[in-house]
């Protein structure tokens, strides 16, 4: 098996990114994006899908880095992936986070789609408009090229919402993207 490595270089006239994944790491992660909570919902993601995530990024609103960041890390993950020989390609995780449970769907089979329940209240996100996650999944899904099913089952606090729905990501993709010895070498698909 090849090394599962992307570094991803991005620079526009709103955003200046750097980022690195390593898929087969051990959950270690340098990010700074200059948003907190960002940053502390993306090292979820690094840690409990066992990724290694380098990221380093300034942009002149949260809107659009929020968005670059996921356009790179839909890159990474597509270019890490490769033809995607061999993996398992589709997983699921359901985690809860005290009062929050969060459940995510994934199919890493070329086609980007999501449907997303996410019924945050904007409660206590600290200036972190909930809707970017949103949109930053969707934008993740669209540049992975994989479905992404993801439901807020229940819970009363936004950051639990957002932490249990990015760990449930880390640990779905940490699933989907692991090589299963049965069919190493094989495309994970039944179409020629």
């Amino acid at each position: 098996m090849a090394n599962r490595i992307s570094i991803i270089k991005r620079e526009t006239k709103e955003t200046n990114i750097s980022l690195e994944l390593n898929v087969d790491g051990s959950g270690k992660y340098e990010i700074e994006t200059g948003l907190k909570m960002f940053d502390h919902l993306l090292a979820q993601l690094a840690y409990h899908g066992v990724f290694d995530i380098k990221i380093s990024a300034t942009g002149n609103d949260q809107h659009h880095l929020i968005e670059d960041v996921a356009i790179c890390l839909g890159k990474a993950l597509g270019e890490a992936l490769g033809e995607k020989r061999g993996i398992v390609r589709m997983a699921d995780a359901a985690v809860p986070m005290d009062d929050a449970l969060a459940m995510v769907v994934v199919d890493i089979g070329g086609r980007g789609y999501t449907v997303l329940e996410l019924p945050f209240t904007d409660n206590d996100m600290a200036g972190f408009p909930s809707d970017l996650i949103r949109h930053f999944l969707e934008s993740f899904a669209i540049e992975a090229r994989l479905n992404l099913h993801a439901k807020i089952v229940y819970g009363t606090n936004d950051h639990h919402k957002a932490e249990a729905l990015f760990k449930a990501l880390g640990r779905a993709l940490d699933t989907a993207t692991r090589i299963d010895k049965r069919i190493a070498g094989e495309l994970p698909s039944t179409k020629d």
